[in-house]
């Protein structure tokens, strides 16, 4: 009978120690990686924007609107002419196409777990 218990405590000690912390580990892995299939598919989704031409707003000549990487781009102007580390121009952040552009609309789904 003391073999019994010894072996049921050992046992017990085995799936407090080892068995739970897997299997948590595992529901998270397993919850996380779900969450993150779920945020790249909607980094995915298309957005749609109407694109405002800023050589109209700005007066740009035709040589000027020629040369321009902005009205070549699909993107808007202020995403073409972006700093190498990411910032926006000064000139972006005052300009009208810039202060007017319409802020981009998520969809919002319920949380489903």
């Amino acid at each position: 009978m003391e073999t019994i218990i010894s072996l049921l405590a050992v046992l017990t000690g085995l799936l407090v120690r080892l068995a739970f912390p897997i299997a948590i580990t595992a529901l998270l892995i397993f919850v996380l990686r779900k969450l993150d299939a779920h945020w790249q598919a909607e980094a995915q989704a298309p957005v749609s924007f109407e694109k405002i031409d800023c050589w109209k707003v700005k007066g740009c000549s035709p040589e000027q609107v020629a040369n321009c990487k902005g009205a070549s781009s699909s993107l808007p102007c202020w995403q073409v002419y972006r700093l190498p580390n990411g910032y926006l121009r000064e000139e972006c952040l005052s300009c009208k196409v810039f202060t007017d552009a319409p802020i981009p609309a998520f969809n919002i789904e319920p949380r489903r777990m």
